[in-house]
């Protein structure tokens, strides 16, 4: 049991400091299937033969259909769908400040910068 719950918390880490790894590097098949090869050799050490068959399926798709210009068009498009939220949370606050609710007014503004932030991170990535 013991071995089980550290394992739930590494894992998630290993992950996340690869993709963050992954992330500051420009995002092509090549880059990508690295990334999954090295999350396939953690699998393999931990003997997660779940996760081991996912992570080849991952790999396998992604060499026989990841270009170049299917990750630009991916990229695109999710830039041009954090752009429309950002627009939408910006005139929600225009809204806000039109009625002059203070209360409004500030969750609208956290929702906007959360959305900026989305939008920076989708497209400095």
């Amino acid at each position: 049991m013991r071995k089980s719950l550290s394992t739930l918390f590494i894992v998630p880490a290993v992950l996340l400091g690869s993709s963050a790894f992954a992330a500051s590097q420009p995002e092509t098949c090549a880059t990508k299937q690295q990334e999954i090869k090295q999350q396939l050799e953690y699998a393999h050490q931990h003997n997660n033969k779940e996760q081991i068959a996912g992570l080849q399926k991952a790999l396998g798709e992604s060499q026989a259909h990841c270009t170049e210009a299917g990750l630009k068009a991916d990229k695109q498009q999710k830039i041009a769908e954090k752009q429309e939220k950002v627009n939408e949370r910006t005139r929600e606050l225009k809204k806000a400040q039109a009625a002059g609710n203070k209360e409004k007014i500030a969750k609208q503004q956290k929702k906007l910068d959360e959305a900026l932030h989305e939008l920076n991170e989708v497209s400095t990535h």
